[in-house]
């Protein structure tokens, strides 16, 4: 019943590389069942890519089999359904994406006609590609199936996932032959909590990261050195990353993956804001803007906002719109920084120059986006509340995962504005300004 698909002829999707067309193979075989298997997928590396791959593989080459594709959240789940629609193997009758019937976000056009809410439940079931979000998935237990009855869990953005999130939909392909594939990264953002009580409990630990720290998924650099250092029936790390310049990638990439992604972003894509008259150093499209702000709040408010940083974003803004070398759409500029009141703050003041395409938001509304240029405003100015934002799980200090987002979306300009000597308390901000101090990407005040 199973055929293996040939190297090269078999794919939906040519452009895969080796270790894509390894785990798709991996997924295809079932080896790891009933164990899940792991897509460890650090950043602008392809996953969901290869997720749609596996997921078209199965549909066609195993007849008997019925998928259900999850995320925990609709935009993670609609980003499937459109990826699956446009590969172009897949037919109205094949697939249907199962929303919440209190959904309210916007569905995208072309996967309106895959649509049904849970009021069709009945029918849903009837489909062999099930596309809804981890905890819609619930929903399907109430028509009573019988175990067994998916052949196949896929879970992208599982890091994302609380654990009993992701377990709804593994319920659903209970039994040894189910096979579960779970693809994310545990070195991303992790669920978000709002209850002190839950994450005491652990809950803010996906199971992706869970299973990742556990032994039988441990890197093993002597027994697995030719498969990415995993085991490759239960793990596939991919790492052509095709999103970054090699000097955005560089630092990530040694303090949470290893030092192993390589760069495969398209070389003009990359290179297009290396020659901007901003740079410190030409070549380079990395700027560390030293400042001494002074960080702010209105009566108690746990947000805080920093006016210098805030208008320094702004006259960076500024001159990439009226670059000449680097004519840059402002819709392909993001600014991320991680209070409120500093988004609202940095909103108000480009809307008073007229700028209103530009998004302004947290780590947490950017991650799974990239853009062309990212500017950080990291706010901390007073070394005293820095112990504040740790006790009250915000900002950017004490949060390795986060730092990781933040750094990790641009494509060919990375521009930091900070206190350098607030920011050297964390190890993590600490490596990335002596980075920028080596390659001569420094600017601003002087130095701790």
């Amino acid at each position: 019943e199973l055929t293996m698909p040939k190297p090269t002829d078999c794919l939906y999707n040519s452009r895969l590389n080796e270790r894509q067309r390894a785990a798709v193979a991996r997924i295809l075989s079932g080896q790891s069942r009933p164990t899940p298997y792991l897509l460890f997928g650090p950043p602008g590396t392809g996953k969901t890519v290869t997720l749609v791959e596996a997921i078209l593989q199965v549909f066609h080459r195993v007849p008997s089999s019925r998928v259900i594709a999850c995320a925990p959240s609709n935009s993670a789940a609609d980003l499937m359904a459109v990826r699956l629609h446009r590969s172009g193997f897949i037919q109205e009758g094949d697939m249907i994406r199962l929303n919440a019937f209190q959904r309210v976000q916007e569905i995208p056009e072309s996967i309106n006609k895959y649509c049904v809410d849970t009021d069709s439940l009945q029918l849903a079931a009837h489909y062999r590609i099930i596309v809804c979000t981890c905890s819609t998935a619930g929903q399907l237990f109430s028509l009573g199936l019988k175990p067994g009855h998916f052949t196949h869990v896929f879970v992208d953005e599982a890091g994302q996932a609380t654990e009993p999130e992701c377990l709804i939909p593994i319920g659903l392909a209970a039994g040894e032959d189910g096979q579960i594939i779970l693809a994310g990264d545990p070195f991303q953002l992790g669920p978000v909590l709002r209850s002190p009580v839950a994450i005491s409990y652990g809950l803010n630990v996906s199971l992706l990261e869970r299973l990742m720290s556990g032994l039988l998924y441990a890197r093993d650099e002597t027994r697995f050195v030719d498969h990415g250092c995993y085991d490759p029936l239960l793990v596939t790390k991919l790492v052509n990353n095709y999103r970054s310049h090699p000097s955005l990638l560089r630092l990530p990439s040694a303090l949470f993956y290893h030092s192993e992604l390589r760069v495969c972003a398209e070389r003009t894509m990359r290179e297009q804001l290396s020659q901007w008259e901003m740079l410190p150093t030409q070549g380079t499209p990395l700027v560390f803007h030293g400042l001494k702000g002074e960080d702010m709040r209105e009566g108690n408010s746990p947000s805080w906002f920093n006016p210098v940083e805030a208008v320094q974003v702004v006259r960076y803004v500024q001159a990439l719109k009226n670059s000449a070398t680097c004519p840059i759409k402002l819709a392909d500029l993001g600014i991320i920084t991680p209070y409120k009141k500093q988004v609202e703050k940095i909103r108000l003041l480009l809307s008073r120059v007229g700028i209103d395409e530009v998004k302004v938001g947290s780590v947490e509304e950017f991650q799974g986006q990239e853009r062309p240029a990212i500017i950080i405003s990291t706010v901390r100015s007073t070394e005293a509340m820095v112990g504040f934002d740790v006790a009250h799980t915000i900002g950017f200090l004490d949060n390795p995962k986060r730092f990781n987002v933040a750094v990790t979306r641009a494509q060919s300009l990375l521009v930091v504005v900070g206190n350098p000597h607030v920011l050297c308390r964390d190890p993590y901000w600490c490596s990335l300004l002596q980075y920028c101090v080596m390659v001569d990407a420094y600017t601003g005040c002087d130095l701790p």
